[in-house]
């Protein structure tokens, strides 16, 4: 069985092609980076006239990677939400029309399961049931998953997600966009220990998160002290350290409340080479194991929708003719697969 996965949820248009025996067949991605460089950040209509520029041409580029007509695939994946909804309304529309037009089923995914699975395509995926940290520029939650779509959320951002403090961050020290790469790349050449940031509700009990003080303690700091190359990159180093510090610290609570010893982190942020440092060790300590995607699939991409979309099309659920689109859609609130 062969699946057509497309992600539109917000500036990233991404199209793969699944196969259940045989795994990954095509991948495609077109990033919008440029486009909203110029806006310091993602501006919404902008976004969905690109997807409708590309969406097309991707698909026809991942059928031919993979060697296979329309004839071939026996259904087609969307990204239902949450994201931008004109962008996601963009590949909803597309994606259940192709499914008309192909007579194939039509499944939309939610966003946040693809990321929370796209580690299931790498050579070695984690066993249920685990602890996922999912971080992105939109999201930050720590969740109990027991099998596919038995999802339980054990603490998330009361405010900005991790990701979008970095952009933020990053924004504040004059970066460009996307800052969050950029500030990570800077925080290399930082120095250990020149300043100090806080680590935000790790003083309190509970698994929930707040980054949005950190972007004001960052002000501050640059506000203080001189804007040279190497205090940039100090502050960077201090602001990034405390954001690892402070998921790590959450991640090992929730390790201790459910008793489990894998943790899974997906998302953009999980490329972050200091944050998988901090799980990696954390995991070393309890002799437990940490699993992520390839760089490639820690941002937003077709192939992690392509996947979910197959699991939960082999679980029998299809959409009707309706095109589903939903900006909002709390991740615990799907169905486990049986």
């Amino acid at each position: 069985m062969r699946i057509l996965g497309i992600e539109t949820s917000c500036d990233e248009t991404g199209v793969a092609i699944y196969d259940d025996e045989k795994g990954l067949l095509a991948h495609q991605l077109y990033s919008q980076v440029k486009l909203h460089a110029d806006y310091g950040g993602v501006v919404p209509e902008l976004a969905s006239r690109d997807h409708v520029k590309k969406t097309i041409p991707l698909i026809k580029a991942a059928l031919k990677e993979a060697n296979l007509t329309q004839k071939d695939i026996d259904g087609v994946a969307y990204t239902a939400g949450p994201g931008l909804v004109g962008a996601l309304m963009v590949g909803a529309t597309i994606g259940r029309s192709i499914a008309y037009a192909w007579n194939v089923p039509a499944v939309p995914v939610h966003h946040m399961e693809g990321h929370l699975l796209a580690p299931m395509l790498e050579e070695t995926p984690p066993p249920f049931p685990f602890i996922a940290l999912l971080v992105s520029g939109g999201h930050t939650m720590i969740v109990e998953v027991k099998g596919i779509g038995a999802y339980q959320i054990l603490g998330e951002s009361i405010d900005d997600a991790a990701g979008e403090a970095f952009d933020k961050t990053a924004k504040l020290m004059g970066l460009d966009y996307p800052g969050g790469p950029l500030l990570s790349r800077l925080a290399e050449k930082g120095t250990p220990g020149r300043f100090k940031f806080p680590r935000p509700m790790t003083d309190r009990p509970g698994l929930d998160m707040s980054f949005s003080g950190l972007k004001t303690f960052a002000a501050n700091t640059i506000a203080a002290n001189d804007n040279d190359e190497q205090t940039r990159a100090d502050i960077a180093y201090a602001f990034q350290e405390a954001v690892c510090a402070t998921l790590a610290i959450k991640c090992k609570r929730a390790l201790q409340q459910t008793g489990m010893k894998r943790i899974v982190i997906a998302g953009g942020v999980s490329a972050n080479k200091q944050l998988r440092a901090e799980l990696e060790g954390l995991a070393k300590k309890i002799g437990g194991e940490v699993y992520y995607p390839r760089t490639e699939f820690c941002t937003d991409n077709g192939a992690m929708i392509a996947y979910a979309g197959m699991q939960r099309l082999k679980n029998g659920e299809t959409s009707d003719l309706s095109v589903l689109a939903q900006p909002r859609w709390p991740i615990d609130q799907l169905d486990p697969i049986k």
